[in-house]
Parts: C-alpha cells; structure tokens; sequence
C-alpha cells in the first residue's frame, strides 16, 4: 500500500544554519552596512579640521607639565645643564640632589576638556645624601649618563639592554624603568626622545600601506601574523589608506580570528592589537593612524573591568605616564564590545560566562569613580551592570556559536545597527 504520509520539507543548509546562529538573519547585505561605515568615517573626517585643545588654551600650562619630541642634541644640552647644576652643588659643599616631578596618583589630573589624564607641576627632591634614597639617585644619574651616551653615538637601545648594562645597580628591570620615565619627565621629553625603546609587541594588518625606514610596507599582504609594529615610531610615515574605520583589538586570539577571516577585505578597515596591556609604540601608532588618515576607532576589548581599563588606557592615558598623555592618548575611541549587556542580549550561554572574582569587582567599584569613567554615562551604565551581575567574559565566548561568529555575524551587526559608546 502507497505510504500517504506527507513528507517532510527539506530544510535548506543557509535556512538551517540561520535557525541555529542566532540573530544572522537579522544582518542586512554588506552594501548597506558599508554605506552606513562610509556616512560614519565622512562624519569624522569632517569635524576633524578643528585645532585640538592644549594645556594652554585651558590656563592650565602653570600647573601643568606636558613634554615634547626633542631632537638628540637638544637632549644632550638638558642632561649637560642638570648635570652642571649638580656640579654646582658638590662644589659648594652642599651635596647633590635632583628635583624630580611627582608621578603619584594625587599629583594627576583628569581634563574633562582634553578627556585625558596630564601630570601636576608638584615636584620631590631626591638627594644622594639621604639613606632612603641614595640608590635612586644613584639609579637616576646612571640613566643620565647611558641616554647621553645613546645621544652621542645617536643609536637605539631597548629597556631590556639598558638594564642590563648594569643589573646590580638597577636589580631589577621596573626599577630602571620607572627611572627612565623619572628621566624623561625631568628633561621634558617624550620616552622615545631618548632613544631607548620597548621590544616589539604590537602588530597591525588590513588596508594600510606605511614606509618604514624607507620600506614600503603592504598590511593587506603580510600574512595571518599582520606587520609588527615599529618600536620607533618617528620612522613610520606616508599612511595611505582606503579603510572606513580602525578596529582596537584587546587580545591576540581575537586579532587571529579576524585576521584568518580577511575581515578587513569584507569590511574596509585596520586592524591593530598590542596583545594586552598597550604598550608605548602601538599607542603611538594608533594615533599617527587616527589623525594622519582621519578615522574612526572602534574597540573590541573582554567584557570585564581590565578590558575598559585597557580601552581607556589608549583613549585617555595610563597614570604611569600622565606626563606624555598628549602624545600617547588617541581621541573619541568608541566602545563596540564586548559590553556586559550583550552578554544577554546576544544570549550568550551561562557556561561561557565568568563569575567574578572579588578583586573583579573592586577593580570595577574603583573604575567608576574615576571621572574619566563617569564623564561617559553609557560607560558608567555597563559598568554598573557588569558590577551587579558579577559576571564576565572574554571575545573569545562567542565561539560558543561557531569559531567564525565573531567576524561574520557579531562584528557586522554591531556596525549594522552603530551599536557603540
């Protein structure tokens, strides 16, 4: 007997791959989402030809310090006067010190105007003929002497190299650092003024074309791995670029995936991580990109207390390096996630999520009373959230929908629907 039974309609693989990935089928063609980046970069580049403001425009440059890039003979000449200064002193008898600006947390100020962090003008003394801080002042005039050298000879060194030239002096290497930068704040220069220089960390792919050094360096053809950045900036020039916006990126994973996925191809951009906490030349370069080609900086960071952290370290400046924020700090950079509330409005599942832990949650009490946090109410509101729920997670939870979600779905329906702070 006929089997009369109605069969089954056969689900196509697109109709059952958007049943189970969700919220694909709310994502429109890739045209539209392209016209929507292009009314955003067009935006930018139009309300970018105003001076930015300084120190001195707000009657701040008093209380204030702020360096600047300093060519080698120029740093050579301030060494040569503070150390005249201390020859001064020996020879009257009195003993040397230097006066070294204050780099504590109550010598910082946050500019709403600026939306940084800059430095005080407080200053200490630290005298050779004190028990408590002999060494640093010994530490302090053996980095005066190793940048001098670097002046003459006019060369590079990393941090690492410098510590090494003497490891029972300096004992450890945070120690020669946070005289280096004790050093640059002293000669009123920036860190690479002095030509010593971190190893390198960053990287960049996507549609960039830059010289470095006279080499002309293609972003689109360098592999999966992207270019490293440059350790000294002053070498990297003549950006060129199609790209409708510049992608942030907090972790290497994430940086790989959309790297792999040519993310930049289907969406014209930059793609730049420092794999963690920002180090000095990928904030430098992420500011030579912003203001040289004129573009819009979304970030894709963890959704918890240290990712903002991070995000507002290259948005607003580190207070370990307030002195130079004006350098360092890259204006406007716009929140795209992961935010807490797209944990549910995304549903991302409840095992993929992280409870967190109570240093978490004090990290994340102390980021909202910090001004620069509650100057953003869309910041102070996710924040809040995150803080309530105790829960966070990583870019790396939207895996749970597929490996490849991030850069085909999430991604392009954040642009799609401009879902940023």
């Amino acid at each position: 007997m006929e089997d009369k039974k109605k069969k089954r309609p056969r689900i196509s693989d697109d109709e059952e791959t958007q049943s189970i990935i969700p919220f694909k089928k709310r994502l429109k063609p890739d045209p539209e989402i392209l016209s929507i980046l292009k009314t955003l970069s067009q935006s930018l580049q139009s309300t970018s030809t105003s001076k930015p403001l300084t120190l001195s425009d707000l009657g701040l440059s008093s209380t204030c310090r702020e360096v600047t890039d300093l060519d080698l003979s120029s740093v050579q000449q301030e060494i040569e006067k503070i150390v005249f200064q201390i020859t001064k002193q020996i020879l009257s008898g009195s003993g040397f010190s230097f006066e070294v600006p204050t780099r504590g947390s109550a010598n910082q100020l946050y500019v709403p105007e600026l939306d940084r962090i800059v430095l005080k003008s407080k200053n200490s003394t630290r005298p050779y003929a004190n028990v408590s801080t002999v060494r640093k002042t010994a530490v302090t005039t053996r980095i005066l002497q190793l940048v001098h050298q670097l002046c003459t000879k006019s060369i590079h060194v990393t941090k690492r190299d410098l510590f090494y030239t003497d490891v029972k002096l300096f004992q450890d290497q945070s120690q020669s650092d946070a005289v280096l930068d004790d050093v640059s704040c002293m000669l009123g220069c920036t860190r690479s003024s002095l030509n010593v220089i971190a190893s390198e960390k960053g990287v960049v792919v996507g549609r960039l074309i830059f010289s470095d050094n006279g080499d002309i360096i293609d972003c689109t053809k360098m592999g999966m791995g992207g270019k490293a950045i440059p350790p000294n900036i002053d070498r990297v020039g003549d950006m060129q670029s199609d790209a409708l916006f510049i992608l942030l990126v907090e972790k290497d994973a994430a940086y790989m995936r959309l790297a792999e996925d040519r993310f930049y191809n289907r969406f014209p951009c930059i793609i730049i991580t420092a794999k963690g906490q920002p180090d000095v030349a990928t904030r430098l370069f992420l500011r030579k990109m912003k203001l040289e080609l004129k573009l819009p900086v979304l970030a894709l960071v963890d959704s918890d207390p240290y990712g903002l952290k991070i995000l507002s370290v290259y948005g607003c400046g580190s207070k370990n390096m307030s002195y130079d924020s004006g350098n360092l700090t890259t204006p406007d950079i716009k929140w795209l996630g992961v935010r807490p509330s797209d944990l549910n409005k995304y549903k991302i599942p409840e095992q993929c999520r992280l409870p967190m832990s109570e240093q978490d949650i004090k990290t994340g009490k102390d980021m909202l009373e910090e001004d620069f946090v509650k100057k953003n109410p869309g910041w102070v509101e996710e924040l809040s959230l995150m803080v309530k729920t105790k829960q966070k997670a990583e870019i790396q939870a939207l895996s749970t929908f597929g490996f490849q979600y991030l850069s085909e779905v999430y991604l392009p329906l954040k642009l799609q629907q401009q879902d940023w702070l």
